[in-house]
């Protein structure tokens, strides 16, 4: 595994064919840091699909209202239009470029909307740069990122089957 400098900030995803490691970037979006980290610590991203999956440019989960697959609920239709209980949170837009690797959260048109999904950019997408909030970034596991079912939503999607923060472990 990789030094990881911070367990605190540090968050595991366990996909089908590996883990993926998570830098957090709390001193650049510290409200979207804590809110991933809290809702790792209670479960919640356990179980949940990637719902939009685009090849060439990146792979959105984090719904936990309803992508939950592990839920009678689920329903990949409906995925990607739910948040968690918590309150959305602000705008933390950076400097931080959208590179392959990094982690954006995922909003609506309002730029304050984002709440629990994310999303993981396959490649540079600079287009994205300073409209979207950018928290943490991959440092290790990307290739399994890469073998994630692609579609919109996937036929069969791919979920996080366990997601923990570092320190927990």
């Amino acid at each position: 595994m990789a030094e990881i400098k911070d367990p605190e900030n540090t968050i595991v995803v366990e996909l089908k064919g590996g883990e993926v490691v998570i830098e957090l970037l709390p001193d650049i979006a510290p409200k979207h840091a804590e809110r991933m980290k809290e809702l790792a610590r209670a479960g919640k991203y356990d179980g949940v699909a990637f719902h939009r999956v685009i090849d060439g440019f990146m792979a959105q989960t984090g719904d936990v209202e309803h992508g939950n697959m592990d839920s009678e609920s689920f329903s990949i239709r409906r995925a990607g239009t739910g948040g968690s209980d918590l309150p959305d949170l602000p705008a933390e837009f950076s400097g931080v470029p959208h590179d392959r690797g990094t982690l954006g959260a995922a909003r609506s048109q309002n730029p304050n909307s984002a709440n629990s999904q994310f999303f993981i950019n396959f490649k540079d997408n600079h287009f994205l740069n300073r409209q979207y909030t950018v928290y943490g970034r991959v440092i290790e596991g990307m290739e399994h990122v890469d073998a994630i079912t692609r579609g919109e939503p996937p036929a069969e999607p791919d979920r996080m089957i366990r997601v923990r923060v570092a320190a927990d472990q």
